[in-house]
């Protein structure tokens, strides 16, 4: 379930024990991530509900493997509600994940069932908050999985993107799942990403980059948008979010994964005023202004760099790799540890890129700089690095660039004076990326990277 970890004063410092036990769990779970995954018994299979809100939020939606565009929706404004999944024979249940909508359950109960008329709860939870409920350790068997809800966390219903359930064979023979694991071989998926983005200028000035910027993404038609940070400029304010940014990057809200730059802790109201205000639970999806979430073998993690010093952060962070399970991980942050711009090497991101190298990161895309470079795989020392991470600096999405003025080690592409998006492919165990100029012309292609 998503972290309930209190915040608590910036810490300079990391203690020597607690380092050399991040490194060693880090290079655990990047050796045995593989090892630990388990079987996804739900996918495909038949699934009923007590209720549906309409015909397209049918019980069904939640389990077809789509994350994004299908889910299943409770008639509002009533309890109890459920809905469940029929894995074909009986099972041992070792896990579920639900993957809330907004409308989400505050207390509920995971169920497990022979016939789908004796139950027995597994789990139970009477605060729950929504997002991404992962339910691990679970200790039960059944043919019939369901969520039972019993108190609504919203005015609204129920609402699930996807209802997961894993575990292994149990008292029959085990079913045949239609896609496993959850996204099939070969899947591959686009996302397009950038930061710095929106000046204070609207369409109707021709110097205005960010309406440029933003007809790229909406040309290639990602499956989500991340954003590096800056979102807007210059303090980031609500006011300022409404009348600029939601102009033209606003069209893609619904699927932007956004992380905050230093200038949004520049707003007057107060820290994130205006990119709170703006964005909504859309920039703390787990409560936080760092989360993660998964697609297909993909582990994505936004984190706040204006506050690596911050201790609820860093151990949420560890704890976060430590739960991974999937194959390859992607990280991305407003400050880049380094750079060959005008703001240069940024250290306060060493820490966390030890982290995310003993976890087995690919690949870390930052803003801040306003220009595009990426990097070879390199260790957090800057030296080069088979196993390391590498670094895309994309913060070209609509500010005035900036020059080139020290070209960091492992820096193998730089290029400053444009406006543009990269565009990012991820497949099962692989990733590559283009820069889009608002012209449309591709101007660079990395390589094909293999995930570690």
């Amino acid at each position: 379930m998503r972290s309930t970890m209190p915040q608590s004063p910036p810490l300079r410092l990391l203690p020597v024990l607690a380092v050399v036990t991040v490194l060693v769990a880090g290079f655990l779970v990047a050796t045995g991530r593989a090892e630990a995954a388990e079987t996804l018994l739900s996918q495909g299979r038949p699934a009923a509900s007590s209720s549906k809100e309409a015909q397209s939020y049918s019980s069904g939606k939640a389990v077809d493997g789509d994350f994004t565009t299908t889910r299943w929706a409770s008639l509002e404004g009533s309890d109890p509600q459920w809905i469940r999944v029929d894995l074909g024979s009986v099972q041992q249940i070792s896990r579920v994940k639900l993957f809330w909508e907004d409308a989400y359950g505050k207390a509920y109960q995971i169920q497990v069932s022979d016939d789908a008329s004796t139950w027995t709860t597994v789990y139970s939870t009477s605060d729950g908050d929504g997002d991404v409920d992962d339910l691990s350790g679970l200790s039960g068997s059944g043919r019939y999985v369901r969520m039972y809800g019993t108190a609504r966390g919203t005015s609204y219903g129920y609402s699930l993107w996807e209802f997961q359930v894993y575990g292994g064979q149990g008292g029959g023979p085990s079913p045949t799942p239609t896609v496993t694991p959850t996204v099939p071989p070969g899947d591959r998926f686009t996302v397009v990403a950038a930061g710095d983005i929106a000046d204070q200028c609207t369409a109707s000035s021709s110097s205005c980059a960010h309406p440029k910027t933003a007809a790229r993404v909406e040309a290639i038609n990602p499956e989500f948008v991340i954003t590096m940070g800056d979102n807007q400029y210059d303090d980031a304010r609500l006011s300022d979010y409404k009348n600029y940014y939601d102009k033209t990057w606003g069209r893609f809200k619904n699927k932007t994964r956004p992380i905050p730059g230093n200038h949004e802790t520049y707003d007057p109201a107060g820290t994130y005023a205006g990119y709170k205000g703006y964005f909504g639970s859309i920039a703390t999806p787990q409560g936080k202004t760092y989360y993660s979430y998964d697609r297909g073998n993909w582990h994505f993690i936004a984190l706040d760099s204006n506050y690596f010093d911050d201790s609820a952060q860093i151990n949420w962070l560890k704890a976060d790799l430590a739960a991974n399970t999937k194959g390859c991980i992607a990280a991305y942050f407003h400050h880049p540890l380094y750079s060959s711009g005008g703001h240069g090497n940024d250290p306060v991101s060493k820490p966390v890129w030890k982290i995310l190298r003993a976890a087995g990161t690919d690949l870390v895309l930052n803003g801040h700089d306003h220009h595009y470079e990426r990097f070879a795989p390199q260790n957090a020392e800057g030296q080069a690095d088979p196993g390391g991470i590498v670094e895309v600096i994309g913060g070209m999405g609509g500010m005035t660039p900036y020059d080139i003025e020290n070209v960091q080690p492992n820096s193998q592409k730089r290029i400053s004076g444009i406006f543009g998006v990269l565009k990012l492919d991820f497949a099962p165990t692989s990733y590559s990326w283009q820069l889009i100029g608002t012209d449309g012309a591709v101007k660079d292609t990395s390589p094909t990277y293999t995930c570690h």
